[in-house]
């Protein structure tokens, strides 16, 4: 009887993350996955634009998450991890959104997540600022929503465990004052979304 010829082993291995090591640069990462947003009911007895919805009212999505980029520690002590999405001051609040949108759908609370912009406000933001500052900080204090503030304000706010923040102006002055103060906020996360040249000159030489 032939022998047969002795199949060849497989040997699996296993395969993670390979580590990166600190530097001041902070290393680009994918930009989530795009996908709408579930419009939420108009805030009951005032007029306005809707407020962000909670993540137990979203629809399932079809498409499968992105895989996170690489988080690059900004500074050898301990602090938050940064993660930079590449945008356009156009396109960085749009880039925000997509990033907020993936972490609740990851299962990440609302009211662990501050979001900041160096530009313009986030349309929540003026539309609660219509009501006047004591009912809009009064939902920061509260703890239980995504909170959205402009630079101007983030040293007010307190720390969450993720901070996104929109490069979405074109006064780098704005944008190099409130990153700092960002860094300062996060607790495990602080999420970029930019022109990287910008965020890395601000990040790699003052964080």
């Amino acid at each position: 009887m032939p022998l047969l010829p002795e199949e060849p082993q497989i040997h699996e291995s296993a395969q993670g993350p390979v580590a990166t090591p600190a530097s001041s640069r902070v290393a680009p990462t994918p930009r989530p996955v795009p996908g709408p947003r579930p419009a939420a009911p108009v805030r009951p007895g005032r007029p306005g634009p809707p407020r962000p919805a909670p993540p137990a009212q979203r629809a399932p999505r079809d498409v499968a998450p992105a895989t996170p980029g690489p988080a690059v520690p900004a500074a050898p002590a301990a602090g938050p991890q940064i993660q930079l999405i590449p945008a356009s001051a156009e396109g960085a609040l749009d880039a925000a959104e997509e990033a907020l949108d993936l972490l609740l759908d990851s299962g990440r609370a609302p009211g662990e997540v501050l979001v900041l912009t160096t530009g313009a406000r986030h349309p929540w933001a003026e539309h609660e600022l219509s009501f006047g500052e004591a009912s809009y900080w009064a939902q920061h204090d509260a703890g239980d929503d995504v909170f959205y503030a402009d630079g101007a304000m983030a040293a007010r706010a307190a720390t969450r465990p993720v901070v996104i923040v929109a490069v979405n102006g074109d006064d780098a002055a704005a944008a190099a004052t409130a990153l700092p103060v960002a860094h300062t906020r996060a607790g495990a996360l602080l999420i970029v979304c930019g022109d990287p040249h910008q965020i890395n000159a601000v990040l790699g030489a003052g964080v």
